[in-house]
């Protein structure tokens, strides 16, 4: 059986489409953002919400539970309650965990490496690139302009690495996390896709 594939990822690399193009190669289910409106359902909170703190580790302000409006039905806890952070933490992880015991599959993101660190049968990825090449991408996504591309990407690398840090109690740039890891700078997203296959074609037992 083909593993459940981990794709961890710096900002501007390619990442998600590299998910996308493999999940679609192999016919295997995909999840990213797809994880935030299968919380929101689980939940009864808005998709909104949650997007809002996707990826985003608890600040100590940001009680945002206390964002009542956007629920569906929910009353509006009090302070001591756990921060809508965690709690979309938690239910993802719930989500990841459930999906890779019903087989194989591609997940982006949301700490899913350290997640399925004891499920028997992963392929752990890192897709990442030099600096030059992500602002290059994102640029031409439209995410923003030139000039504010450098600091676009560095806030969103600290945001990525604050939240798995603070979840994982790991680093996320540490590369003992991962079987595997990408330069997409160096190689396209169409080959890393088949680098990955290739992997994961070694571990399918």
């Amino acid at each position: 059986m083909l593993p459940v594939i981990t794709i961890s990822r710096q900002f501007g690399s390619g990442g998600h489409e590299v998910g996308e193009k493999l999940a679609k190669r192999l016919e295997l289910p995909f999840y990213d953002k797809e994880l935030i409106a299968l919380a929101a359902k689980k939940s009864g909170f808005s998709e909104e919400v949650f997007s809002d703190v996707d990826e985003k580790a608890t600040s100590s302000l940001l009680y945002s539970m206390v964002m009542g409006s956007y629920a569906f039905g929910t009353r509006v806890p009090g302070i001591n309650e756990m921060p809508i952070n965690d709690k979309l933490f938690i239910i993802q992880s719930d989500i990841i965990k459930k999906a890779a015991a019903e087989g194989p599959c591609v997940i982006v993101g949301r700490c899913a490496d350290y997640i399925l660190r004891e499920h028997p049968n992963c392929l752990h990825v890192f897709v990442h690139a030099d600096k030059a090449a992500r602002i290059k991408r994102i640029v031409g996504l439209g995410y923003c302009d030139e000039k504010k591309a450098h600091d676009f990407v560095t806030k969103k690398d600290k945001q990525r690495a604050n939240y798995y840090n603070f979840y994982s109690n790991n680093r996320w740039d540490d590369l003992q996390n991962y079987d595997l890891t990408i330069d997409t700078s160096r190689f396209s997203v169409d080959l890393a896709v088949d680098m990955i296959i290739d992997a994961a074609k070694l571990l399918d037992v």
